[in-house]
């Protein structure tokens, strides 16, 4: 049925949902009676404000603080991917930085491949980039985790194409986190750790909120310390005939624990706020952002004796190089709405964000600083064991100022949105110290630095060799875009959306995108949706000025590997061109049913297609050709990759969601199931270089982990039982089979699983209660690497290591309280 919205509740779910009690939240009781339809009212996929849900042309997830909450996850990316079928939060393990700051993505696609917004802004990315072996490779999306769930009153999803309403890297869709800003407050406090003893988990988190008819001000502060887990086997390589990187065994012979496989340690603290004030009747001023920093402990892989990079003088049984890393965030936003004549309304705001992620190494050595001879016949003998290795800084500026109201077309209305923004984008690399990177203390090449066994010594700390001054970059790109965004019912029972946007970048140009939904109600309790959708994503300013020479694993063998960044002239050399944006075409279709005994069920089926899609290329060696062999020589590089435009994907997929209430046991009980069905397919690999082979440019195992990398299954069925005081919360969660061939090159499949998790919670008082419970309480892990993970399996990685969606962790039991205020 169609809905007329009164000036009142359009400004109502502008203020009250989206940013908190205002001026407008005060003119009638009337419309704030329902808190129950204000929570299920979306802000996202319409500038039509006080829609539903179950009322919009795109399926649209409404996730609470309180749901986030219950899933016992202490993260907030963690608590997305146990709530949302179609978002995927991939564990990884000695992958540098990606450690601390995991790939979060929508769909099945790419972390740069949905924007995230807080309280409707658009959010700034995060300065690291995926260059190891694990989900997102190539990419830089969001640090998800940089927000506490105790700030968060709830998430909205929404899963369809939306570039054209919000701009660029909304392929997949748009992620919407909104802050608290109610009355009152709560301190919440949690303890936990793995059923293996490991993996403690001290978190505590407080929220407090004040408002008035002037306006509002909440603010949260948490801290968590997340221990470190180990699910690394004893090496046998030596048992088995192998050596990876020198000897592994005991001095006796024997198999030790030479890895450090699972999560990294984590200490957080966090410092949010959300803030509005009246100006006078008709205009509010409200601030938000926060700040966060992260300080992580990883390792990296382990040198035995014997070997060139083991320096037995300092480590005479080896050594396991550790990265320390220190990811800090800021964001904040300011801005100004009101109202103008005709019932139409205005925002114009600034937001800034930044973020920095710093590399230091420890418990390491800089070879080639010990053995560089002293000019006396001699070495100097000494190297520190850690250094700073640098850092990564991204910075965004966005100015927008929005327009919407209606227009009286007859006898219906014209639901119009209009506005502009301005965008700068930076991203600077700062260099280390000088041992992280140097060849010995002059860096002078000409110099022969021999080990004892005569071979070569390398250049730069272990572990994470540190980025050079030749590495260091300060750049920036501006941008701009106006989009007209517009909905129309062409009877009673008939919905048309549209939007069209037109962006351009200093570096990428200019990008028309367009969107056309449709929504038509068959009765009041079924409706059928679409959408046709072109959508881009402009090549992220990390993705252009990234450049780094690291140890990685080429055919097995660790080398230097350098990641050209793609401004560079050698990159030129090696006939690499300058990134464009990716474009896409989607399609969905789905159905919404309602039956009066409260059973909602949205299914909507979908496709993707992108077109000229960015990815980083496996490190290519000399082994390419002769022409490739000699500019890697001219180089001095015995590998390279590069950011190109040079892979096609189709995406497909279908989300099925349904929700039932009933009652059960004299309690009210709360169903839900949610499925999603994803596939994704390499369409074309296209090579920019014509010293480069598309099959190698882009490999096999490259193309694999695209398409078979994250599930293609996922499912959530959860119930949830209230009786008094009591609440039981039980959750089945299912992950579909994944696959990869990273480092061994050989397929290998990880079988489907199911995880179940239960808490329990009671009200001591109507103001505290206790919640006890266990993640994955069956203590299931994924299938164990075997003999298809030689030599690797030997070296300690019992789980594998490339794609597993669900970690290695095994259970985790905790028990939190909660104080309301």
């Amino acid at each position: 049925m169609k809905k007329i919205l009164t000036k009142t509740t359009l400004a109502l779910a502008v203020s009250s949902v989206l940013y908190g009690p205002s001026i407008w939240a005060q003119q009638t009781d009337e419309a704030t009676a329902d808190t129950n339809n204000i929570e299920r009212i979306v802000t996202l996929g319409s500038r039509v404000n006080g829609r539903t849900a179950t009322e919009s042309t795109s399926p649209i997830d409404i996730i609470s603080g309180e749901q986030l909450a219950s899933t016992g996850a202490s993260e907030l990316g963690k608590a997305l991917q146990m709530s949302a079928p179609s978002f995927n939060f991939s564990t990884t393990t000695i992958s540098d930085g990606s450690d601390i700051i995991r790939p979060a993505t929508l769909r099945g696609l790419g972390p740069d491949q949905v924007l995230v917004l807080v309280n409707g802004k658009r959010r700034h990315q995060q300065a690291l980039v995926n260059v190891q072996e694990t989900i997102g490779k190539g990419s830089a999306g969001y640090d998800i985790n940089a927000i506490p769930i105790s700030a968060v009153a709830r998430v909205e999803i929404l899963r369809d194409g939306a570039a054209a309403q919000y701009g660029s890297d909304a392929i997949a869709g748009v992620i919407n986190i909104t802050l608290k800003s109610g009355d009152g407050g709560s301190f919440n406090a949690e303890v936990g750790q793995t059923y293996e003893g490991d993996g403690e988990i001290a978190q505590v988190g407080l929220n407090a909120g004040h408002a008035t008819n002037n306006g509002f001000v909440n603010f949260t502060l948490e801290y968590r310390d997340r221990g470190m887990t180990n699910r690394a086997s004893p090496a046998t390589l030596e048992a088995t005939g192998g050596q990876l990187i020198g000897d592994w065994l005991d001095r006796d012979g024997d198999p030790v624990v030479r890895l450090h496989v699972g999560d990294a340690d984590s200490e957080n603290y966090y410092a949010w706020l959300n803030a509005g004030y009246n100006i006078n009747s008709t205009t509010e001023l409200y601030a938000f952002g926060g700040w966060s920093t992260r300080d992580g402990g990883s390792a990296g892989f382990f040198r035995g004796r014997g070997h060139p990079r083991t320096i037995e003088a300092l480590y005479p049984d080896g050594f396991l190089p550790q990265l320390k890393t220190e990811a800090d965030d800021q964001s904040i936003a300011v801005g100004i709405r009101g109202d103008l004549p005709n019932a139409w309304l205005w925002d114009a705001s600034v937001v800034y964000g930044r973020n920095d992620f710093g590399f230091n190494s420890a418990n390491s050595a800089n070879v080639s600083w010990y053995y560089e001879p002293d000019g006396n016949g001699g070495i100097y003998a000494d190297t520190p064991t850690e250094a700073f290795d640098g850092e990564l800084v991204f910075e965004q500026t966005t100015f927008n100022l929005d327009f919407n109201g209606t227009i009286d077309i007859g006898n219906e209305l014209l639901y119009l949105a209009t506005g502009l923004e301005f965008r700068t984008d930076s991203y600077a690399i700062n260099p280390g110290d000088p041992v992280s990177w140097a060849y010995g203390r002059t860096n002078d090449p000409s110099i022969e630095i021999l080990t004892p066994s005569g071979a070569p010594a390398e250049a730069g700390i272990q572990g994470f060799p540190g980025f050079s001054p030749g590495q260091a970059v300060d750049a920036d790109r501006d941008s701009y875009g106006v989009y007209v965004d517009a909905e129309y019912y062409l009877t009673p029972e008939f919905l048309v959306a549209g939007a069209v946007r037109y962006e351009d970048y200093d570096i990428a140009g200019g990008n028309v995108s367009g969107k056309l939904s449709l929504r038509y109600d068959v009765d009041s309790d079924f409706s059928v949706r679409g959408t046709l959708a072109t959508g881009f994503r402009a090549p992220g300013v990390q993705q252009i000025y990234y450049s780094q020479v690291l140890t990685n694993i080429v055919n097995g063998t660790l080398v230097q590997t350098g990641t050209v960044a793609n401004d560079d002239e050698v990159a030129r050399q090696f006939g690499i061109n300058e990134l464009e944006e990716e474009t896409s075409e989607s399609i969905s279709l789905g159905l919404v049913k309602r039956w009066d005994n409260g059973f909602d069920l949205t299914a909507d089926i979908y496709q993707i297609n992108i077109d000229e899609r960015i990815v980083i290329s496996e490190p290519l060696t000399a082994s390419i050709g002769p022409e490739f062999a000699d500019v890697l020589a001219a180089n001095n590089l015995g590998a390279a990759q590069f950011f190109t435009n040079s892979v096609d994907t189709k995406t497909t997929g279908v989300d099925i969601i349904g929700s039932y209430p009933t009652e059960l046991f004299e309690g009210s009980l709360d169903l839900t199931a949610a499925i999603s069905f994803m596939d994704t397919n390499v369409e074309r690999v296209n090579s920019v270089s014509s010293l480069i082979p598309a099959e190698q440019i882009f490999n096999q195992t490259q193309v694999l982990r695209i398409e078979q990398g994250q599930p293609g299954e996922k499912a959530t069925f959860s119930g949830k039982w209230q009786r008094n005081d009591w609440t039981v919360n039980l959750a089945l969660n299912y992950f579909g089979s994944v696959e990869g061939q990273a480092f061994t090159g050989i397929r290998h499949e990880w079988s489907a699983k199911w995880l179940t998790d239960v808490s329990v919670a009671y009200d001591l008082t109507s103001d505290f209660s206790v919640m006890v419970g266990a993640n994955n309480v069956f203590d299931t892990y994924p299938d164990e690497w075997g003999d298809a993970g030689i030599p690797f399996s030997q070296a300690g990685f019992k789980y594998g290591w490339e794609t597993l969606p669900f970690g290695i962790n095994g259970g985790y039991y905790y028990a939190r309280f909660n104080y309301q205020f």
